[in-house]
């Protein structure tokens, strides 16, 4: 099988690193990838929002299975066109990633279907927000409708707060037309945790769930990024927790989906916040995670294409997923000033062999913001690449991942020193 996935981050990075240890992959194309997809096959220079471009990519090197990774082309209705043109793609449609393209969308669907989430109010320009608002207890946040980069919803603890998010929203305009509608939401309190849910619009199979680290500094302090490292499986996703999960979320969305005519196929990626065992959707994203798919990702024991080709042939092949008994830690190192400006060009040292970055016993480098020049593996993007470690237990997976980081190099490298502390501390590990 010739399979193209479609990106060129960390999460791409981990899914090519997967299906080059399937025996029935011919070859990987990755459009546009980076320095790690081009260890395990041919990257292919179309941007991932070049549909045309993509398309013909496909045409030309006879793919089999297009696997789309981030949401752009998503949102530009990759999925529809492909399937128009009888090419076999992995990813919801266009009017099923709503769910991610629309906070306002993905609110009223909620609603309309009796999802659990944070109560809110939809305001359409600065004065509404500012009725809104006023009088309105701290905290709260701020999330505007479109795509932002993981970088859209701002807490609003106090006057400060509202007056810098007013500022960015309305007087900036830093976030365009996806700040043209806004969410007053309600803050919820608790334990953020990631499900994963591979689905054919009716039968689904889940991922491990894992636990993010947004903010960028120790603590979850600082601003939002869009990830800073994770660790599978998260003990707070109980037994319990997640048969709510799947019973209050996962299957209303579903069901939901069918009713109003937009079946949800790929990955339904369901953002939560959990408060006492009971779980509440903070955000819909329609496709895996970044970095948390450098955790699930090496946590699958079975072939991966197996189950992405069935979900492309429209029907899920549920035993065809088997997962690892096994932790997993991801640490994100990051340019110096990430998230706001940084500069690229940085030679990275410690990754000197493929074999350094492909060790798929223990885990693997995952690059992201990379570029290689010939000689030199360089930091081309804000974040840089993910160490991931997996381990029988989650300190050790932990453990395993800071030993790997503390031996790449590269000026104003940054990592956070906390991943999976929350985790450790549940697991008594």
């Amino acid at each position: 099988m010739r399979v193209l996935v479609i990106g060129g981050g960390g999460r791409e990075h981990a899914i090519v690193w997967k299906l080059d240890q399937s025996e029935r992959i011919e070859k990987i194309f990755t459009a546009p990838g980076n320095a790690g997809t081009a260890l395990h096959g041919e990257n292919i220079p179309v941007k991932d929002n070049d549909i045309d471009g993509l398309l013909k990519a496909v045409k030309e090197n006879n793919i089999d299975l297009t696997i789309v990774g981030p949401e752009v082309p998503l949102m530009l209705g990759i999925v529809d066109r492909f399937q128009d043109e009888g090419m076999k793609i992995f990813g919801p449609t266009l009017k099923a990633a709503m769910l991610e393209g629309s906070k306002v969308f993905a609110k009223e669907f909620m609603s309309d279907h009796e999802i659990p989430t944070a109560s809110y109010i939809i305001c359409h320009n600065r004065l509404e927000a500012e009725d809104i608002t006023n009088g309105k207890e701290f905290p709260y946040v701020l999330k505007v409708d479109g795509l932002a980069a993981g970088k859209g919803a701002l807490i609003i603890n106090n006057k400060e707060d509202k007056r810098d998010a007013f500022q960015t929203i309305w007087v900036e305009n830093k976030f365009g037309k996806a700040g043209d509608s806004v969410l007053i939401e309600d803050f919820l309190n608790g334990e953020e945790l990631s499900v994963f849910a591979i689905t054919d619009g009716k039968d689904y199979v889940l991922l491990h769930p894992a636990q993010d680290h947004k903010k960028i500094l120790d603590g979850e302090k600082g601003p939002n990024t869009g990830g800073m490292g994770a660790y599978a499986p998260a003990p707070l996703g109980t037994p319990d927790v997640i048969k709510k999960v799947e019973e209050k979320i996962i299957k209303p969305v579903l069901k939901g989906m069918r009713k109003i005519g937009n079946p949800y196929t790929g990955v339904l990626y369901c953002g939560l916040m959990i408060d006492n065992g009971e779980p509440y959707v903070i955000e819909f994203n329609s496709r895996f995670g970044d970095p948390e798919s450098q955790v699930v990702i090496p946590l699958i024991d079975s072939d991966l294409v197996d189950i992405l080709h069935s979900i492309a042939l429209g029907q899920l092949n549920k035993g065809s997923l088997k997962l690892s008994d096994k932790f997993a830690a991801c640490i994100v190192m990051a340019s110096k000033g990430y998230p706001g400006s940084y500069e690229i060009g940085k030679t990275i040292t410690g990754l000197e062999s493929k074999h350094d970055i492909k060790d798929s016993n223990n885990g693997a480098i995952f690059l992201a913001g990379t570029a290689f020049d010939g000689k030199n593996l360089r930091t081309s993007g804000g974040r840089v690449l993910g160490v991931t470690a997996c381990a029988k237990n989650l300190k050790d997976a932990i453990d395993e991942a800071y030993n790997h980081v503390r031996k790449i190099h590269f000026d104003g490298a940054y990592f956070r020193e906390d991943i999976g502390k929350k985790g450790f501390e549940l697991n008594d590990s």
